[in-house]
């Protein structure tokens, strides 16, 4: 399986979330109705896609979760994908390899059209014949064809055991579109989308994305509101803040810093409502990358006596603001199988002696020169602050003579794939909440991170036997395993982990339940007044 490194910030800028949507269903309680309830949310984040066989970035895959249907979709608060415009979806007489479902009765799209087993196998084989290179093709890989006996049956058949592809269908991956809609060959570019999911893009520009509810919608999601308008303020987080205080938005999403949370926490907008933050779970991560074939990083005393001398805890106080929490695994915690291998291994505080020990017995005496590299313009400002400090926490141990350079975005990932660099940072969005997601992008085939290591205890063995092991739940000690390997070589340093944030006016409800692991924003579930 092959996985890419979706768009980031920092830990908070790419947490902050919560939008809200209309459709079908619409539970408005006691709240204005109507006009007086839609929501309108202020975002940093572009959606630089409204074609699901397009995009794969967070502020796409948001439009794409809430105007598409996928056949299984992540409950909130939940791991584990369940029916959405399927009835049911099963792995054929527990093999990994042919996936069945069966889609709901009377579905239709947005425009009235019908959706059917016809539509299911269209979108998946218009995605995969397309292959764009900034699409979701790499979560479709497996895939070898698609069989639709009637309307409402669709067979799967994939090449290899599959076990995670009901999650990976349940990402915008999984999006269905109208095959009477779409051209099976080309991508959409007039900015319109039509799908089945419980709202209807209704115009899409530079300035502004509007839904409104989809009466056709059938389907799990409950709407609690009537309605978003989602403007967008292309990186401009001053301008978010303020339009946030001035009344102008009613939730922030995706932008605000560190700085502009603890400002506007209490504070009040300009029509007196009181602005809150909201805080949840978040499986974004972040991590140093050493090169196994670099001359100094490609050595694992050098790797492990970093890993004694790093100080996660003064990391996050210091650079993040308590904004994320130690990593001390490549599978971050809320994650089945999650375990904390580096902690085990190096502890959690900093420990020279130990660290020089690791490189007097590889025969390293001198100063060990290391540059450390980093793309601010991909993971925000914070991060060359970030790599400042872990250079001098690496000097202040008199093992190390580190420094920092940083290079704009495309220059950093041409130099890594020409291996010029020994030890870079990477951040890492899941596509879905399982520990394959953390594990196979950078350890199987089609290594993501670009480092040149290679284990074939992983390769061989452990990624292939959890993926095709379908009950996910057994598969929690090979997944320990592998944790323990990486502890002991090293090809990566876990950091931090992120937490993700909602900040609204006082007014909006249900932000709590729009912020798991799952990386969906449910925004379905929030309600104001």
């Amino acid at each position: 399986m092959k996985a890419r490194f979706k768009r980031r910030t920092a830990p908070l800028a790419a947490g902050l979330s919560a939008v809200l949507l209309a459709g079908c269903g619409t539970d408005q309680g006691d709240g204005p109705s109507g006009e007086e309830s839609r929501i309108v949310v202020g975002m940093s984040d572009e959606v630089l896609a409204t074609d699901p066989a397009d995009g794969y970035d967070p502020g796409s895959w948001l439009l794409f979760n809430n105007v598409f249907q996928s056949l299984m979709s992540f409950p909130k608060g939940g791991s584990t994908p369940q029916p959405e415009a399927a009835e049911k979806c099963a792995f054929d007489g527990g093999r990994s390899t042919v996936y069945h479902c069966t889609l709901r009765e009377g579905l239709k799209f947005s425009n009235g059209n019908p959706l059917t087993s016809e539509d299911v196998k269209f979108s998946f084989e218009r995605a995969l014949k397309i292959n764009s290179d900034s699409g979701p093709v790499p979560l479709l890989s497996t895939i070898d064809r698609i069989e639709t006996p009637d309307e409402r049956t669709v067979v799967f058949r994939l090449k290899v055991p599959d076990a995670t592809f009901p999650s990976k269908i349940a990402s915008g991956a999984g999006s269905i579109v109208d095959h009477r809609e779409y051209d099976a060959g080309g991508l959409r570019t007039d900015g319109k989308a039509v799908g089945s999911g419980p709202y209807k893009l209704d115009s899409f520009s530079d300035k502004e994305a509007v839904f409104s509810v989809n009466p056709e919608y059938k389907g799990t999601a409950e709407v609690k509101n009537a309605g978003v308008t989602l403007t967008f303020f292309h990186g401009n987080q001053k301008g978010l803040g303020a339009a946030l205080k001035q009344g102008n938005v009613d939730v922030a999403y995706r932008g605000l810093t560190t700085k502009d949370v603890t400002e506007l926490q209490g504070s009040l907008s300009a029509d007196d409502q009181q602005i809150a933050v909201v805080e949840g779970d978040s499986a974004e991560v972040q991590h140093l990358v050493f090169n196994a074939k670099d001359a100094v990083a490609g050595k694992l005393a050098v790797r492990r006596a970093f890993a004694y001398i790093i100080d996660r805890d003064a990391l996050v106080r210091d650079v993040y603001e308590a904004t994320a929490e130690p990593l001390y695994s490549i599978v971050p915690a809320g994650i089945g199988g999650h375990n904390t291998a580096f902690f085990d291994r190096y502890g959690s505080s900093p420990d020279p002696e130990k660290a020089r020990k690791a490189l007097r017995s590889a025969g390293i005496t001198d100063k060990v020169e290391l540059t450390l590299w980093s793309t601010p313009s991909r993971y925000g400002p914070a991060t060359d602050q970030e790599l400042n400090a872990i250079a001098k926490q690496l000097n202040d141990s008199g093992l190390f003579e580190a420094s920092v350079k940083s290079v704009e975005f495309d220059q950093y990932e041409k130099d890594i794939k020409a291996g010029k660099y020994g030890v870079y940072v990477k951040g890492w969005v899941p596509d879905y909440p399982d520990p394959d997601n953390f594990t196979a992008p950078f350890f199987g085939e089609g290594n993501v991170l670009g480092n040149n290591y290679e284990n074939k205890k992983i390769t061989d063995r452990i990624i292939p036997d959890t993926a095709a092991t379908a009950d996910r739940g057994a598969v929690g000690d090979k997944f320990e395993e592998l944790q323990d390997v990486v502890a002991e070589e090293v090809p990566v340093l876990p950091l931090w982990q992120g937490k993700q944030y909602a900040v609204a006016h006082g007014n909006i409800t249900g932000l709590e339940w729009t912020l798991d692991a799952s990386t969906v924003f449910r925004f379905w579930e929030i309600k104001k007044g």
